[in-house]
């Protein structure tokens, strides 16, 4: 069997303190805009933020790929002593419960020396870690790709260990084309029938907004609105703890200053009673956070707002949007009739010991879970 092919000599690994990367902005920010899948959670304007107010991030580190003397690779880490609910050591990718992609940054074309660097790094300092555990992974994509190209031919097991299928927008028809095809027409007719029954409470207008004007004053009518409904009662609103209320408001910040951001709004009367927040990472957008007035729940703002929002396929500049929903969300898996296949991954690390561990641990896994199925 081939050994893997060396790194070019020009090519730097380091695992540094997330912290190291706070004067590293300018340099980042390029890496984004080269970057061959778009993951705006990882860009600066929202890890950063992510990192700073979130709780337990003191041991996160990020591992930062140089090629010749630019950034062009980035991907937080933590050594973590637990694999879920199992008390087995595993090196991760870091993510928290509003970041909902994991692929790293890595710029166009050099995916592959990405990669190859990392399972050294891996395989070089695993320390009681049995593997490598990456999640939010999307499976069709150029990053995906260049690391099965990077195993391949390696004796390193791989495996999908669990895959969830969330709704994505992605068409070359016109908004109302696609409204027609995704709902039947006594749906259509429903619709019309709630906005129409919603005019009749007052001036009903959308308002979409992709500059930084108003806000601050957007994001905290978001916050109320979030809190005023289900999750604030159950504890999960934005507003319900301090850091990831400073999270919405400082990401929406960053990115709004670099035309990452777009605000949409439908609004009674002037007052918001939908609004969504969505991050432009072209060729994709991510709909970040959306929320709802549910006192008028009856005209199903939140589906009349997501009507508005398929005048995305206008732009020239996105060719998908992910919904950042859970697989058979309720409300846009109907709308949206697309899917995009997030997994997690575990990759063998170490020497032959360490590989037979992990070949043991995952089989009983898979066995538990076939087929990636579902935790």
């Amino acid at each position: 069997m081939a050994a893997p092919a060396p790194m070019p000599p020009e090519s730097t690994l380091s695992c540094l303190p997330w912290r190291a990367l706070e004067d590293q902005i300018a340099a980042w920010d390029r890496l984004a805009l080269r970057a061959s899948e778009p993951n705006p959670f990882f860009e600066s304007w929202y890890l950063l933020p992510s990192l700073r107010h979130l709780p337990d991030t003191g041991k996160v580190m990020v591992l930062l790929f140089e090629q010749a003397g630019e950034l062009a690779g980035l991907l937080p880490v933590v050594s973590a002593p637990r694999y879920y609910r199992w008390p087995v050591p595993n090196l991760a990718s870091w993510l928290h419960e509003n970041c909902f992609c994991g692929v790293p940054l890595i710029a166009r074309g050099a995916e592959r020396d990405f990669w190859r660097a990392v399972l050294d790094w891996a395989d070089d300092r695993a320390g009681q870690a049995l593997f490598l555990h990456l999640r939010a992974m999307p499976v069709d994509g150029p990053i995906q790709a260049a690391l099965a190209a990077t195993i391949s031919g390696e004796a390193r097991q791989t495996e999908i260990v669990l895959r969830e299928d969330r709704a994505l927008l992605a068409s070359d028809l016109s908004a109302d084309a696609y409204l027609e095809t995704s709902l039947s027409s006594k749906k259509r007719k429903e619709l019309r029938r709630q906005a129409s029954r919603l005019a009749e409470q007052g001036a009903v207008a959308a308002e979409r907004r992709s500059d930084t004007e108003g806000l601050p004053e957007w994001c905290e009518r978001f916050l109320a609105l979030e809190a005023s409904g289900w999750k604030g009662k159950a504890g999960s609103a934005l507003a319900n703890h301090a850091g990831t209320a400073a999270l919405f408001r400082e990401s929406l910040e960053g990115a709004a200053a670099r035309g990452r951001l777009e605000r949409l709004s439908l609004t009674l009367g002037g007052r918001p009673i939908a609004m969504l927040a969505s991050f432009l990472t072209p060729p994709g957008a991510y709909s970040f956070k959306t929320a709802f007035d549910e006192r008028y729940s009856r005209f199903s703002p939140g589906v009349l707002l997501q009507r508005e929002n398929l005048d995305i396929l206008e732009r020239g500049d996105i060719e998908w949007s992910d919904s950042c929903a859970a697989a058979d969300h309720p409300m846009i898996d109907h709308l949206w009739r697309e899917r995009r296949t997030m997994a997690r991954l575990s990759i063998a690390i170490g020497g032959p010991l360490r590989r037979r561990l992990f070949r043991s641990f995952v089989r009983a896994e898979l066995v538990r879970n076939p087929a990636g199925g579902g935790r």
